[in-house]
This record gives structure tokens, sequence and C-alpha cells, in this order.
């Protein structure tokens, strides 16, 4: 029998809201209705999107897996580029980069005999994947972007004694996916000591055996681990060269860079 919760015992979950709500209103911050309409849109959000799973797995693997893919995909690439604003045709790369990324590990995943291809299993696997891909890639673009308006001085210095833009940013690039990788790396220092994952608690509930679970959690905690590396890094050398104009000077504002683009 499949573990179930009540629409009743759902409702208490208000009393979960209300915590950070009143953290909210006691301290000012500001936060009150940004926490209320998260909390409102992320139900309906995973009500609408799990009504939409019962209709996909039951279409054929070959229409249902594209179709849904190509969803979060899109959805991903657009709430990613809003961290690269001012950066040219940061969408297209976004969108590009995970893509390759989520093609590659489902590809990986097929040929390896890891998941097989059913809208059950790739569609919340590769969900994961582009999801944390997507954080990663937004994580990197603020970062890269604060990196070169705080060390603008060291750059023009760096540059007026002729370093190239590549030597120059060098550090900055480095900085940028030491701080994109640092949460994954963390995280995967700790599975299954301090946090059982989500995965893998969710298939040990649905009554599969424990060490079955622990399998596809590994499969899914190294490709999120590869794919959030990868992502970081092409989003980071993908965009850098944009901060330098074509004379290999650094451009300051985020309308010279588009016009430099």
């Amino acid at each position: 029998m499949e573990p179930e919760i009540s629409n009743q015992s759902l409702l208490f979950l208000v009393v979960f809201v209300l915590i950070p709500l009143s953290l909210s209103y006691f301290y000012q911050l500001g936060l009150n209705k940004n926490i209320i309409w998260s909390s409102l849109r992320g139900t309906v959000q995973l009500f609408a999107i799990g009504y939409l799973l019962t209709y996909l797995f039951e279409l054929p693997a070959i229409i249902g897996i594209p179709f849904m893919i190509s969803i979060m995909l899109t959805v991903a690439a657009f709430h990613a580029r809003k961290k690269g604003k001012g950066l040219p045709n940061v969408l297209l790369y976004i969108f590009i980069g995970l893509l390759v990324i989520e093609v590659s590990v489902l590809g990986l995943w097929l040929i390896f005999d890891m998941v097989a291809f059913t809208p059950s299993e790739v569609i919340p696997m590769s969900g994961m994947v582009i999801g944390n891909s997507m954080v990663a890639m937004g994580l990197a673009l603020e970062r890269m972007k604060n990196e070169f308006k705080e060390n603008n001085g060291r750059l023009l210095a760096a540059l007026s004694l002729g370093a190239k833009p590549s030597v120059a940013s060098k550090l900055i690039v480095q900085k940028t996916l030491n701080a994109a990788l640092i949460p994954n790396v963390d995280q995967l220092k700790t599975i299954g000591l301090v946090q059982l994952p989500g995965m893998m608690t969710g298939l040990i509930l649905g009554g599969v055996a424990p060490v079955t679970a622990i399998k596809y959690q590994l499969v899914i905690s190294i490709s999120i681990f590869s794919s959030v590396s990868l992502s970081a890094m092409f989003i980071t050398l993908a965009m850098y060269r944009y901060f330098f104009n074509e004379q290999g000077q650094l451009v300051d504002s985020e309308e010279e860079i588009r016009s430099e683009a």
C-alpha cells in the first residue's frame, strides 16, 4: 500500500509558513508578501505539475519525455537569465548549456542502463539535473558580475601592464567557479550522514529497499555534481569575455557591454 497524506493533513502545513512569516514581521524584513506569494505559488505549481505528470506518464515515452524536458529547459533558462541581466546573449548561452548537459547526462544514463527510457524515471531525474544546473549558472553569473565590479582596479592594472583579458580575469573565473561549486561539494561530503537525500527518501517511503534507493541516489547525486560543475564552467567561460571590448579593454557598464556585443 502506497503511503498517502490526506488533504486535511496538508492544511496544517500553514503552521510551517507562519514561522518565517512571523520572523519577517517581527524583524521587519519586508518579506511578508514574498513568503505568502511563494508558498501559494509553489503549492499551485506542484499540484499542477502533479496532474500534468499523471497525464504525461500515460503517453508514449518518445512524446512525453521531450515535451516535459523542453518545458523544464525553457523555464530554467529564463529564470537563470535574471542573474545575468545586462549580459548579451545570456539566455541563448544558458539554454544551449542546459540542453547539451541534459542530453549528455541522459545519454549516459541510457547507455549504461542506469535508468529506463520511461517518463516516470527520466522526467523526475532530469528535472533534478536541470534544476541544479540552473542554480549553478545563476550563482556563477551573479558572482562573476560582482567580482568584475569589485576588482575593477586590479583588472585595469593588469591590463595596463600588458596582460590579456583571459589572464587578467583568471582569478575572477577561479573565484566564480569556486563559489558555484562549494555548495554541491559540501552536500556530497555529508550525503547520508547529515541528511538522507530527497530521491532516496522518496523511494524508501514508496516501499523500495534502502540499498536499491541508495543506488538511484548515487546515480542522481554524481550526475548532479558533474552537471553543476560543467554548467558553472560553461557559463563563466562563455560570458566573462563580454566584460572586455574588442581591443581588450575593460568595459565598465551594462550599457557598454551590450553595445560591444
